[in-house]
C-alpha cells in the first residue's frame, strides 16, 4: 500500500514544499521558547554583555512547522516526518488511560495501522518523538487543582490532539508518557529486571527511563505513531582536527570538550559570551545550545555501565565526575533552555541533558533512577546540599552546577 498521497511524503520533497529547504538533511527543529528568565522569573531579554545573554528565546533556530493534512496525520516541514496527529487509538473522541498500549503493544498495533491510507507506520525513536517537544510549555509543578483545563503542554496542542494524564482512572496529571524505541542499555532501579524504556512525557517537559513494568503488569504508555525517511537524529560527526567537531546530518558544529568543571546556568551563558569575546577555537558566534540541539548528540548505545562511557560519541571528550553513588561517571549539561513551572518562581530551574547517570535517591540508595540520556531540570542558583536526598518522587539529585557544551551553526 504505502500510499505516497502528495508531493511532500519524503523528507527531502518536505522541506522544499514548506520553504525550509536546509543544506542539512535533518536541521533540529527550534524549541519555540519565546520568553526570557534570570535564576527565577520572566524578564525583559538581556543585551549582549548583560547576564543571563544568550538565552534559548534569544536564538531561533530552524522554526517548527507543521502541516494539517486533514486526514488524521500531519506532516513536520522540518523534519519531514508525517504524525498520528492523536493517541486516541479506539477512536471514541477521548483520550483515556483506555487508549494506552504496552511497549510491545504498541510495536504491533503501528505494524498492523492503516491509518490516512498508509501501511508504513512505526514507533518513533526518542529522537523523533524529542522532536515535537515545545518549550512555551509549563510543567505543573505547583499545581494545586485535579483539573488540566489551565495547563500548558509542551507540545503543539492545536496542531496535535493531547491529554494529560487520566485522573478519572487514578492516573496522575503527569503521567501521559509517549512510547519510543528506545530501551535503555543500562540498569535503572527499581527496573533493573523488567527494564526500562525511554519516553517524552509532554506533560511535564521531560525524557525519562520508565520501567517497562508498573505494579507487575505491563507499564502502559500513549502511543503517537510515525512514518517517513529514518535519517532524523541520526549523527554524521566529523572531527575537524582544531578542536571542533561538526555534525553534517543536522548542520551544527560542536566544542570537542566540553567546559571542563561544573558551572550554575547563568555562568553557562556566561561561559559562551566570554568564548566569543576571544574567538574561542576561531569563531565569535558560540552559543549554549537549547534543549533540543543538545539532546541530538546523546549516543542511545551508550551507557556508563555498559560502555564505560558517557551517552555520546567518544570523538567529544567528556569530563568525568564522581556521581551522589561515589562511583565513576559524567556530568549533565545545561542547555540554554528555561524548564518553566507553576511555582511562584516560574523560571528558577533549567532543563539539561544527562550524558551520565540519571542519579536519584531511591530505596534509601542512590542510584541511576532515569537513564543516561535523560532530559530532566535542575535549579539554576542555591545550595544541592539542602537537598540530601534529591527532589521529586523519585529523588532526582539536585546539583545545580552542571557542565556545558557550546554549539554554533555550520557554514
Amino acid at each position: 500500500m504505502n500510499n505516497l498521497k502528495n508531493s511532500c511524503a519524503t523528507a527531502t520533497l518536505c522541506l522544499i514544499c514548506a520553504g525550509t529547504a536546509s543544506a542539512a538533511p535533518y536541521p533540529v527543529p527550534d524549541t519555540s521558547q519565546t520568553a526570557c528568565y534570570d535564576a527565577t522569573d520572566e524578564i525583559t531579554c538581556p543585551a549582549e554583555g548583560e547576564a543571563f545573554y544568550g538565552q534559548d528565546a534569544q536564538t531561533n533556530t530552524t522554526p517548527m512547522s507543521y502541516t494539517d493534512n486533514g486526514d488524521g496525520t500531519v506532516t513536520d516541514n522540518v523534519t519531514g516526518l508525517i504524525w498520528a496527529q492523536s493517541p486516541d487509538l479506539n477512536g471514541d473522541g477521548e483520550i483515556t488511560v483506555a487508549d494506552k498500549l504496552s511497549y510491545e503493544g504498541s510495536l504491533a498495533f503501528a505494524e498492523s495501522s492503516e491509518l490516512a491510507g498508509y501501511d508504513d507506520w512505526r514507533i518513533p525513536t526518542i529522537k523523533e518523538m524529542y522532536s515535537l517537544m515545545n518549550f512555551q510549555g509549563v510543567d505543573p509543578s505547583g499545581y494545586q487543582t485535579d483539573g488540566s483545563e489551565t495547563l500548558v503542554p509542551f507540545l503543539d496542542a492545536e496542531t496535535f490532539d493531547f491529554a494529560y494524564g487520566d485522573v478519572d482512572a487514578g492516573e496522575r496529571i503527569i503521567d501521559a508518557q509517549m512510547v519510543s524505541t528506545n530501551v535503555y542499555v543500562g540498569e535503572t532501579v527499581p527496573n533493573e529486571e523488567a527494564g526500562t524504556l525511554f519516553g517524552v512525557n509532554f506533560a511535564d517537559g521531560r525524557i525519562k527511563g520508565y520501567g517497562l513494568e508498573l505494579h507487575g503488569s505491563p507499564k502502559p504508555f500513549y502511543v503517537m505513531m510515525v512514518r517517513g525517511e529514518t535519517g532524523y537524529g541520526v549523527n554524521d560527526f566529523t572531527d575537524n582536527g582544531d578542536g571542533t567537531v561538526t555534525d553534517a546530518s543536522t548542520g551544527l558544529m560542536w566544542t570537542q570538550g566540553d567546559s571542563g568543571e561544573a558551572m550554575s546556568w547563568e555562568e553557562a551563558l556566561k561561559w559562551a559570551q566570554t568564548a566569543n569575546a576571544e574567538s574561542y577555537l576561531g569563531y565569535s558566534d558560540w552559543r549554549l545550545p537549547n534543549v533540543k540541539e543538545l539532546q541530538i548528540l546523546v549516543d542511545y548505545t551508550r551507557s556508563p555501565s555498559t560502555s564505560d562511557s558517557a551517552a555520546i560519541d567518544p570523538v567529544f571528550e567528556t569530563t568525568e565526575i564522581t556521581n551522589e553513588a561515589g562511583e565513576k561517571d559524567y556530568g549533565w549539561y545545561w542547555s540554554s533552555t528555561t524548564h518553566a513551572n507553576m511555582t511562584e518562581e516560574e523560571g528558577n530551574a533549567g532543563a539539561y541533558v544527562c550524558f551520565g547517570r540519571a542519579m536519584g535517591y531511591m530505596e534509601d540508595n542512590w542510584a541511576d533512577v532515569h537513564g543516561a540520556g535523560s532530559q530532566r531540570s535542575d535549579f539554576k542558583t542555591g545550595d544541592a546540599a539542602e537537598y540530601p536526598e534529591g527532589n521529586g518522587p523519585q529523588g532526582d539529585a539536585i546539583r545545580i552546577d552542571n557542565f556545558a557544551r557550546l554549539v554554533r551553526d555550520a557554514k
